[in-house]
């Protein structure tokens, strides 16, 4: 291991010059990754790279999940709730048995039960891949939620399909109440789990003598141990991580301060940085591992099924979009849905076309054991594996370098927002400045006769130009406007709380604001 170190090193600087150069260009760095990592596998002295599926489960996938469930918006993510479940786990159950009739069909020696595996496995959409190619354009605020959130959840529901359809094989048999009755604690113990060490973690936080570094640690601690203990309890651990994260999202300013808030959102998005820039390289740097163990199978005929199997999975999620469509407008009629506008195809369409795979998917083909439990040799892994690649390779690079231009020819609208991102950021720091104001008058009437600096803050809030930078600020007058501060904050969370329509992403950049003008008021 020592003596790959300079290796890893080099790969790291690659991987920051790659991501540079999709910046550069405008395209997803997911694909330049895998791309780049396929080209540097072929190098001749480049060392052998062996992909432990449980490196990847347990050191990539729960700090890549803890994150995305910390940035979504649960109010957005209630709101679009039945589309995301029926995407999360319907459309992932459906995607897996089309797959294996598919598969079962074409592809030589795969019987219902494997190609249920291999089903499960590409199943799931990549979110990494998603959000970086959804960097480079402006889509409505209600798909970038169902986006999000499916691809919280779809994991776990790919994953138990997964843990299924290898049990069956394993046993030779599948009995179907043992079967619901693991899926049913799967799904409730994994929720359970995830919040019960969530809430653990935020009291931990909360009443001990922690400051920012220690609660960094324990941030970068509690995905680890949600998902390990989910696991050992043979529950969801995807599940585990998703939800204590979103819990722990909704509750962080009750526990955390401005301090650690700030401090562990520049720790967090550097080390998953790191973190999705690996993970992508390394899945084209196992090609040439994965070809070799192709033995029968002729490379053209592999190459045949992987192109299949991924044109089984386009057709499958586009075909889903649009009867996600026709249930919207059947179901309004008889219950309150998210939205009552008619969705159209523009919609549907993109999100059918979003669905490239990635880093689950990769992680799931590698962890097939060699052997089954009698000793056989497991059928068709090394030809799972290879489908598994050409599905992740080819749904990027057509998926991922068109969905930019399908996006802007729709020309999608958001008939949910009426203002510009900007006039409803203006809008909302002029009604938090009259609160304020109104507070401020309220509370603190004595002590703003008699504070200079004080009535001075008050004129600039006036003005929206605070600035308290050289000003001498005297304890009374920061135990004042730390009070302020905190007012503010609690406004802009119930505001957040009332206003469904209101986007989550402009309250969270006035609650930055904040925090920093809080960090600024301790160096004064």
């Amino acid at each position: 291991m020592l003596e790959y170190f300079p290796f890893y090193l080099i790969l790291i600087v690659i991987i920051i010059m790659l991501i540079m150069l999709a910046e550069k260009i405008r395209v997803a760095y997911p694909i330049l990754l895998v791309l780049g990592g396929l080209l540097i596998s072929f190098i001749p002295f480049v060392p052998v790279t062996k992909v432990d599926p449980e490196f990847i489960f347990i050191i990539f996938l729960p700090p890549l999940l803890y994150q995305a469930s910390w940035d979504i918006s649960w109010k957005e993510l209630w709101r679009w709730r039945r589309i995301i479940g029926s995407f999360a786990f319907i459309v992932v159950f459906l995607t897996a048995f089309s797959v294996a009739f598919v598969a079962n069909y074409f592809i030589p020696g795969f019987s219902l039960v494997l190609g249920l595996l291999l089903g499960a496995i590409v199943s799931p959409p990549d979110a990494v891949s998603a959000g970086a190619i959804l960097k480079f354009v402006k889509i409505p605020r209600f798909m970038h939620s169902i986006l999000e959130g499916e691809s919280l959840l779809n994991d776990a529901s790919s994953l138990i399909i997964f843990r299924f359809a290898l049990i069956a094989l394993a046993t030779g048999q599948f009995v179907w109440v043992e079967a619901l009755g693991s899926f049913a604690w799967m799904l409730v113990g994994g929720v359970g789990i995830g919040v019960l060490i969530g809430l653990i973690f935020m009291k931990m936080h909360k009443y001990l003598p922690t400051n920012s570094n220690m609660d960094i640690v324990l941030t970068i601690v509690a995905p680890y141990l949600m998902y390990i203990a989910a696991e050992e309890l043979h529950s969801s651990g995807v599940l585990a991580v998703v939800c204590g994260g979103l819990y722990l999202s909704n509750k962080r300013h009750l526990f955390l301060s401005s301090s650690s808030r700030l401090r562990g959102s520049n720790v967090w998005e550097s080390f998953c940085f790191v973190l999705n820039g690996l993970v992508f390289m390394l899945i084209g740097l196992e090609l040439p591992e994965i070809m070799e163990g192709l033995g029968g199978v002729g490379l053209p005929a592999a190459i045949g099924y992987g192109v299949l199997i991924t044109g089984v999975l386009i057709f499958g999620r586009l075909l889903s979009a649009y009867g996600a469509v026709v249930v919207t407008l059947i179901a309004r009629n008889f219950i309150t849905v998210a939205s009552t506008r008619n969705p159209g195809i523009k919609g549907p369409t993109v999100l059918g076309w979003a669905g490239m795979r990635g880093v689950v998917s990769l992680a799931a083909a590698l962890s097939i054991p060699v052997q089954l439990s009698d000793g056989r040799e497991f059928p068709q892994r090394n030809l799972i594996l290879f489908i598994t690649f050409i599905v992740i390779l080819l749904t990027l690079l057509l998926q991922g370098l068109t969905l930019p231009v399908l996006i802007r020819k729709m020309k999608l609208s958001d008939p949910d927002q009426l203002l510009s991102e900007e006039e409803a950021d203006q809008q909302l720091k002029k009604e938090l400045a009259a609160h304020v104001l109104h507070y401020l008058k309220e509370n603190h009437s004595e002590a703003l006769v008699g504070q200079p600096v004080l009535q001075q803050m008050v004129l600039k809030w006036e003005q929206k130009l605070l600035d308290t930078q050289d000003v001498a600020i005297s304890e009374e007058l920061r135990r004042i406007y730390q009070d302020l501060l905190e007012e503010q904050r609690n406004w802009l969370l119930a505001k957040n709380r009332n206003e469904q329509l209101l986007d989550e992403d402009i309250i969270r950049k006035n609650l930055l604001t904040l925090d920093l003008e809080e960090e600024k008021l301790r160096s004064v």
